[in-house]
């Protein structure tokens, strides 16, 4: 028997077609999102605005899984009868305004160059005002909604880009009967749901990104939802009362798609998760390891059995019961731009997309130090631990001598030295992390990097076996819920697995780059605005000093 892993990125969508028993992969595609910059509407008078067409993601949906239909057909022993269940990883807090039949706005004439009624992709951080004044309001009135998420509520997730429409776009947000998360809209197009408030809602994207808990009832009281806007208050009967784990089924497949996919009717299709989530079963997760995806962001989640009791964490994107294993607290933290700040510099600045290579030779020739520069790896703002999206890039210690290579290094260890806080803040809290799992095209493809994220954090880095775990970790959810094995342990020792490859701290490394943290968390702390009277006069020439000792 076989799944069907369906993964949404930020630029394209990927299907994949695995053996239910061991996990081996019989088909794959790749589609890219055909509309804006690399699937991105953007605006030049904006760089906080991010959306896309949700139009996209159907394309992208047909053409994926036919063309991984194709590939596996090719292969003894697959049929398409044999597939018996789909999952759907997306990014996330990635909202789409619907109107009552479920349809996405932007598929309607009216609206379909409207930037404000496209899908609202998670690197939209337009919000940011808005994510202030909920964070504010919650600290005052429900302090329990924000302490699972850090107690701060960021421009990446659901209300504050909502609220923002009902600003900017009144008529967008009037036209809108609901809004679906893409996580949950895709299972519900593929399931045929025609009414948004019968769409089945996970809890992964509800409990992380829209303040949804059991312990209060579900969403937030109308009472509070009052307190943003009147008609965040009316929208709410509009949206969902329960969310579910990966336990529960989303739908069976519809007459209409099976025939467009050429795939059975009535198959079982797993609750949505964003991407991340499910990549954390694709690389095996379980208490004591926390999977980093490295890619344009990266996400870090890791999980704690649910009959274990979690301190809030400050700072982190959330805890939240069931988001990625069910019976398992889903624990997610992460960076808001890694692979996309190595390609604003090298495609950006330096205009040669072909120098990525080239670079990490030249970077790999570095001692660590050497170049005496240090880097804050926030120029898509800071997700984990300060929940900045007002935060900017910065690159310390430069000379007339600097080369590119030495700036690209810089940023590398810029994520790598990001990557060390929130590992530092999770342990910090109580939270065993046994063993680091990577996972992403960059894990598999830069060695140099991933020495320098065990070095920097102290950490053995392994990589996971498969180059599409989100949508292997789609695939394990559909095996498991199609019956095909009795429980996610189950199938994640059958189904997943890591390369051979390992990554460990090299002592000499190491104690540089303890030194380079320090300074780092100088700047961190102090621009990131956690203290304020620090005098950072030292850090040019401590850096300077460093060089000079690496030299010689």
């Amino acid at each position: 028997m076989f799944t069907l892993g369906i993964d949404y990125g930020t630029n394209s969508v990927r299907a994949l077609i695995v053996r239910t028993s061991d996990g081996a992969e019989f088909g794959s595609a790749i589609v890219n999102y055909p509309s804006g910059s690399q699937g991105i509407l953007l605006d030049p008078k904006d760089h906080n605005l991010a959306r896309q067409h949700p139009g996209d993601y159907l394309f992208g949906l047909e053409k994926s899984v036919k063309t991984a239909l194709a590939a596996a057909k090719k292969k003894p022993g697959f049929k398409a009868d044999k597939i018996i269940g789909i999952g759907v990883d997306t990014t996330g807090s990635s909202p789409i305004p619907v109107d009552k039949n479920n349809r996405a706005l932007a598929q309607d004439k009216k609206w379909a160059k409207n930037l404000h009624a496209q899908c609202w992709l998670w690197k939209d951080h337009t919000s940011w005002r808005e994510a202030a004044k909920i964070t504010e309001l919650a600290a005052q009135h429900r302090p329990q909604f924000i302490a699972k998420c850090g107690n701060t509520y960021s421009s990446e997730w659901f209300w504050s880009k909502l609220w923002h429409c009902l600003f900017v776009a009144p008529k967008v947000f009037d036209a809108a009967y609901s809004w679906v998360e893409l996580a949950d809209w895709i299972p519900s197009v593929l399931a045929g749901v025609n009414d948004p408030t019968k769409v089945m809602r996970g809890v992964c994207c509800a409990g992380h990104k829209a303040l949804y808990a059991d312990d209060w009832g579900g969403l937030p009281d109308k009472e509070f939802l009052t307190l943003l806007h009147p008609k965040l208050a009316d929208l709410r009967d509009r949206l969902y009362e329960k969310a579910h784990d990966a336990s529960t089924a989303a739908g069976q497949l519809s007459p209409e798609w099976a025939k467009k996919l050429g795939l059975p009717v009535g198959i079982p299709i797993a609750i949505g998760e964003m991407d991340v989530h499910y990549g954390a079963i694709g690389c095996g997760v379980k208490e004591g390891t926390l999977v980093k995806v490295i890619g344009t962001s990266t996400c870090d989640c890791g999980v704690v059995s649910a009959d274990k009791n979690v301190p809030d964490i400050p700072g982190i994107c959330g805890i939240v019961k069931g988001a990625i294993l069910p019976g398992f607290y889903g624990i997610e933290a992460g960076q808001s731009a890694v692979g996309d700040i190595f390609k604003w510099y090298v495609e950006g600045v330096l205009k040669d997309a072909k120098l990525h290579a080239t670079l990490t030779a030249e970077a790999a020739k570095q001692k660590p130090g050497q170049h005496g520069l240090l880097a804050l790896d926030w120029n898509n703002g800071n997700r984990t631990i300060l929940v900045d999206q007002r935060l900017t890039g910065l690159m310390l210690g430069q000379t007339l001598h600097t080369t590119p290579a030495e700036i690209y290094r810089a940023l590398i260890e810029a994520t790598a030295f990001g990557a060390r806080a929130i590992i530092e803040r999770i342990k910090e809290y109580g939270v065993p992390i046994e063993r680091v799992v990577c996972a992403g095209g960059i894990a598999e493809k830069n060695p140099l990097l991933m020495q320098i994220y065990a070095d920097v954090t102290g950490c053995t880095m392994l990589v996971a076996g498969s180059s599409q775990a989100c949508a292997l970790g789609s695939a394990v959810s559909a095996a498991v819920l199609a019956g095909a094995h009795k429980d996610f342990p189950t199938a994640q020792k059958k189904m997943t697995g890591l390369k051979k490859v390992t990554y460990k701290p090299i002592a000499a490394n190491r104690k540089v780059y303890d030194q380079l943290y320090s300074l780092y968390r100088q700047l961190h702390d102090s621009l990131g605005g956690r203290n304020k009277s620090a005098d950072l006069s030292n850090v040019m020439k401590d850096l300077l000093t460093l060089k000079e000792s690496t030299h010689a």
